[in-house]
């Protein structure tokens, strides 16, 4: 999720393990911790695309990286701040302690959104991706903040336990909203005729009203929105050809470093790549965009026949700006309001 909804998960963690005059001290380095795994982003290449999108939510990510990622924090705060910590008579064991569990909380956290986490690595490459809450969503970050801001200051345990429940609960309910959301969306491929393979639903941006379905059906992803509240509500949208690489780029040489660059954003996607309907050289993510029933990849790679082997695919995002963003963040809102 974002940075600051990250950071403040951490500082709920934190505040359940820390002593009365303990409670800013462990807010702070419980804040930051939250946040430090996603340092992985400054891994990257300016020759190969697609190194940060391999790396990011990656070792890092891990559990087993936990208890190393926590001594990391420890040992750059207490470098950094060092007559702060020596004023505040912080041992280095409750530091660690304060580190780990905002640190622990990251990848969870993480998981809980459809990127993918790789919690096992190195055990498995498997992106873990629970798909329960989108990676922006202020009805998640925003009470969970205030609730926090006032345990801080209040050096309030009671308070810190009142916003880690809120946020349990609020990830309970995105379970929740995901199954319902899920039974409408096989309820509607089965009224096409269609027998769906890797139907999964994912919330669209800020809110858990209304997912983005996807599945596959006979060479072809279909997209749609479903709004669940009390009852349930569709919103039609299209579908795109499935990439196959025999058929959409029959002169890919197999050995080539383009056809290597392919598995990895394969990978990366979860094996939800098809071909962008405004460009047939570019291979886009299914699962992303801002309007949940349409098929506008927010990101994506563009091949070139013209290339020599050992030169890599181009890596583009396709985020809308000024009024383009306006109107689409329109049509959602539409969707959220079940208009």
């Amino acid at each position: 999720m974002d940075p600051l909804t990250q950071g403040v998960l951490g500082t709920a963690a934190s505040q359940l393990v820390s002593r009365r005059a303990e409670k800013v001290a462990a807010g702070v380095i419980g804040f930051f911790s939250g946040m430090a795994a996603d340092l992985d982003v400054l891994i990257s290449s300016s020759t190969d695309p697609l190194l940060f999108l391999e790396f990011h939510r990656h070792f890092t990510h891990a559990l087993v990286f936990i208890p190393v990622g926590a001594l990391i924090c420890t040992v750059a705060f207490r470098a950094i701040f060092k007559s702060w910590f020596k004023r505040n008579q912080l041992s280095f064991g409750r530091s660690y302690l304060f580190s780990f569990v905002g640190y622990a909380t990251h990848a969870l956290l993480d998981a809980c959104t459809t990127y993918g986490t790789q919690l096992l690595w190195p055990f498995s490459d498997m992106r873990v991706a629970w798909n329960t809450v989108s990676v922006i969503d202020p009805l998640f970050t925003i009470p969970l903040l205030l609730l926090m801001i006032f345990a801080v200051l209040r050096r309030s345990t009671r308070l810190a336990w009142l916003g880690s429940l809120y946020a349990a609960g609020y990830l309970g309910l995105g379970v929740m909203q995901n199954n319902r959301a899920l039974d409408v969306a096989e309820q509607l491929a089965m009224s096409r005729g269609h027998t769906p393979i890797n139907l999964g639903v994912k919330p669209s941006m800020a809110n858990l009203l209304v997912w983005k379905s996807v599945y596959e059906h006979q060479g072809r992803y279909y997209v749609d929105a479903v709004r669940v509240l009390t009852g349930s509500q569709i919103y039609t949208g299209v579908s795109v050809e499935k990439l196959d690489l025999n058929t959409h780029f029959a002169w890919l040489k197999p050995d080539s470093q383009q056809a290597i660059d392919v598995e990895r954003f394969r990978w990366f996607s979860n094996q939800h790549l098809g071909i962008d309907p405004d460009n047939s050289n570019r291979i886009i993510d299914v699962r992303y965009s801002l309007v949940p029933n349409q098929v506008r990849g927010m990101w994506g790679i563009t091949l070139d026949q013209t290339k020599p082997l050992i030169d890599h695919v181009e890596w583009s995002t396709n985020r809308p700006k000024g009024q383009a963003a306006l109107d689409k963040g329109a049509q959602l809102m539409h969707m959220i309001m079940g208009k």
